[in-house]
């Protein structure tokens, strides 16, 4: 074999082995596309299917359902603790409310509470804002359903609405104000401990915990809490006022014993004159308001914002653990 037909014949061969290795190398290409297609969009079901089951409205929403002409009774939720870094914040609360008297298909609006108070300060602002609300769509009616527990600060919100309804088991009341604290002075004299505080104005140690207390502190804080309390008993008494007058049981708020800080059941406080009836969400949706789809306004914070914030927390621990085992070493 010549020498011309040899190399003809190695050309050949490695124009073949080019074109299989090319081959396959695309091959290998368009399944790797398809697999990251359908990775992705596995994915996708995943976090669609997440979305929907946290909040099933969302695609009503997406799909335009909210525009509809049907009615429905608007809900917004106040459960745990009111403060301002809690979910039951003024700021959270308010904007629910917003929401819920803006939609132009809202019949009427239900606070459904489960609270045993906190602030006073982000209750009145709730308050105060329930009012202007009330003002401003005076059309739309706002009710107040207990549910376990609407005390205290819980109360105070509650008595903004047109009407508060209860279960006969539900704990309702706690007018009152407090201010908890402790004391060390005793446990610092056993130990043997040493206090020093310094100070630039006479009162600036007010209350320490680690100094004996003052009469005229106490009585200054009394004066503070005895003010607070009034604040809330004037509320109570202008937010009850109208839904009794209609009873004409308006001197049910005169009596001193409902503002003692004690708590009773809606099947009491509603001989008290404390709430106006006993009955669930879903009945008052269904029977009074007569719109019996409840739609949910209660601020929650953005998917992308608790995914952020998970991922925001497990980096800072991940961080710390390595910070400590660092350390350690």
């Amino acid at each position: 074999m010549s020498s011309e037909t040899t190399e003809t014949t190695e050309n050949w061969e490695r124009d073949t082995l080019n074109r299989l290795a090319f081959a396959t190398l695309n091959e290998q290409r368009r399944t790797r596309r398809w697999r990251i297609f359908f990775v992705s969009l596995f994915f996708i079901y995943l976090f669609t299917s997440y979305i929907t089951l946290m909040n099933p409205e969302w695609l009503q929403n997406i799909t335009g359902d909210e525009h509809t002409t049907q009615k429905h009774t608007a809900l917004v939720e106040i459960n745990g603790v009111i403060a301002a870094n809690a979910d039951a914040s003024a700021d959270n609360i308010i904007s629910g409310l917003r929401k819920a008297f803006k939609d132009k298909n809202t019949k009427a609006v239900i606070m459904r509470i489960n609270s045993p108070g906190g602030s006073p300060v982000q209750s009145g602002y709730i308050n105060d804002e329930i009012k202007r609300l009330r003002k401003k769509y005076p059309k739309i009616p706002l009710y107040a359903v207990a549910t376990d527990l609407c005390a205290s600060g819980g109360y105070y919100i509650a008595v903004a609405a047109d009407k508060i309804y209860a279960d006969k088991a539900t704990i309702i009341g706690s007018i009152g104000v407090l201010m908890s604290g402790f004391g060390f002075v005793k446990a610092m004299e056993d130990f043997g401990i040493e206090r020093r505080l310094l100070t630039a104005g006479k009162n600036k140690g007010f209350l320490d915990p680690f100094s004996p207390t003052k009469e005229s502190d106490i009585n200054h804080v009394k004066v503070l809490l005895e003010e607070i309390h009034q604040q809330f008993i004037n509320q109570v008494k202008k937010g009850r006022k109208k839904s009794l007058d209609a009873k004409g049981q308006s001197h049910l708020v005169d009596n001193p014993e409902l503002y003692t800080g004690l708590v009773w059941t809606g099947e009491k406080a509603l001989e008290l004159g404390l709430i106006d009836g006993l009955a669930s969400s879903s009945y008052l949706a269904r029977e009074v308001i007569k719109a019996k789809k409840l739609k949910n306004f209660t601020h929650k914070d953005s998917y992308f914002d608790r995914f952020a914030e998970r991922i925001g927390a497990t980096m800072a621990n991940t961080i710390s653990q390595e910070f400590n085992a660092t350390t350690l070493k």
